[in-house]
């Protein structure tokens, strides 16, 4: 099946047009719905090969028929259908360079995958190892990474016990996640009772698959947030992290690279490559969040990725450093890109939701993009979808990233293109007396 109707030999020689480019199929298992996932394929195509969507749900990438992207529908949580429809890719005339995944919930089966197939690929068991955060905790305190004090719950009464024992406030978030789905700090005992029901209570995730009964509770920590950007076992890049208002973490921006002292900035980066050669990785790209406290960086999680939010995009506006091709040329077995200059200082914002309804129109993104510095803006919705306030990723509406001569001017830009946009909402249709009710 094609994203935009076009047909298909057995082997996958035509694209979604119908025509017969040249060049091997690169396969991408599912991928973000936004941002980056768009780069991901428009890269493999710069490089001449051709880039396949394996997904089990076509209708979550508009912009796969946008561009043109052909589409395998399949199982993605199955690994042996996973498996037989990249054998079948590698077998056909055109072959396979390569498998990857912008998804945090795909990357340890996309790895697998190429691995099964001889394609270059990060130890899979090692990712899944680090995805589940409370396997990740343990490993990285054996190691004496600094993280937070923690314990894993499977029932309400084991998360407020281990808050009383821990201290609170604590950290509730899912063993498995992205995006800040699911995490909150509590303050208390009542909080913490009523946010783990809440969890243990989800049965699948926003993908709709199925979720572990089980929670991590943590200490929380305190001092400002970070991002160390790696790729194989160098520090590519330090961000600032920014974040809405407590009790949850949704980021709102990012500076790049983070306004530090350089002895602050090193003792971050040298943390998170103590973190991954904890956890067995140190291949490809990862994204590593920590805080720096008074005593030092404490490592809240790593995960083995390229980091979401557009950050690659700001990395490549300041530093000239193209990690989203640099992650395709690895994945392929081909050379790195050569960096480009880039413009010192970047900086990312987004266009939170106010309220929940429905999108009845979008308008600003020209003049957002025509505002001084700005080099790329990126809508995260569409006319006709409906906006939820989940206080995840899924609550940023649109985003910006600009340049500038230093961070303050970076993020001033940013912020102000960003302002310049407006989704319009209506309100959602309240049900009628007796109708949809309790």
């Amino acid at each position: 099946m094609s994203a935009t109707g076009g047909r298909h030999d057995e082997d996958g020689h035509h694209d979604a047009a119908g025509h017969r480019p040249g060049g091997p199929w690169f396969a991408f298992l599912e991928s973000n719905t936004t941002g980056t996932g768009r780069e991901f394929c428009a890269a493999a195509r710069t490089r001449g090969m051709r880039p396949v969507l394996l997904t089990r749900d076509p209708g979550r990438y508009p912009y796969a028929a946008e561009d043109g992207i052909d589409i395998r529908v399949l199982d993605s949580g199955d690994p042996d259908a996973v498996l037989a429809c990249c054998t079948r890719l590698a077998a056909g005339q055109a072959g396979l360079a390569g498998i990857a995944s912008s998804s945090e919930y795909f990357v340890a089966a996309a790895a697998r995958t190429a691995a099964a197939l001889g394609l270059p690929a990060a130890d899979g068991d090692a990712v899944a190892r680090c995805r589940d955060k409370e396997r990740q905790r343990a490993l990285l305190a054996d190691a004496g990474v600094p993280v937070p004090a923690f314990t894993a719950a499977t029932t309400v009464p084991e998360a407020v016990r281990a808050a009383d024992g821990i201290g609170h406030p604590v950290v509730l978030k899912p063993v498995s996640g992205s995006g800040s789905v699911g995490v909150r700090l509590c303050r208390d005992r009542a909080e913490t009772l009523a946010w783990a029901g809440e969890l243990l209570g989800r049965g699948t995730d926003e993908r709709g698959n199925p979720v572990a009964a089980r929670i991590l509770v943590e200490a929380a920590v305190t001092g400002p947030e970070f991002s160390v950007e790696t790729f194989d076992d160098r520090v590519v890049a330090v961000v600032a992290k920014h974040t809405g208002a407590p009790p949850y973490f949704v980021e709102t921006g990012h500076d790049v690279p983070a306004p530090l002292p350089r002895a602050d900035a090193d003792a971050l980066g040298a943390t998170a490559l103590t973190a991954l050669a904890a956890l067995g990785l140190g291949w490809g790209a990862a994204h590593t969040e920590l805080r720096l406290t008074a005593t030092g960086p404490v490592v809240i999680e790593v995960n083995p990725r390229l980091a979401g939010g557009m950050i690659p995009v700001a990395v490549r506006a300041a530093l000239g450093t193209d990690l989203v091709d640099t992650v395709i040329a690895k994945s392929a077995g081909r050379p790195a890109p050569v960096p480009a200059a880039g413009a010192g200082h970047a900086a990312v914002r987004f266009l939170p939701a106010g309220r929940e309804g429905h999108v009845t129109g979008i308008t600003g993104l020209p003049d957002a993009e025509a505002a001084p510095g700005v080099v790329a803006v990126a809508a995260g919705t569409a006319k006709g979808r409906t906006v939820r306030i989940t206080h995840s990723f899924q609550d940023r509406l649109a985003c910006v990233v600009a340049t500038g001569a230093d961070a303050a001017e970076a993020a001033q830009r940013a912020a102000d293109a960003a302002r310049l946009i407006r989704i319009e909402l209506e309100e959602p249709a309240a049900p009628e007396e007796g109708v949809g009710g309790r």
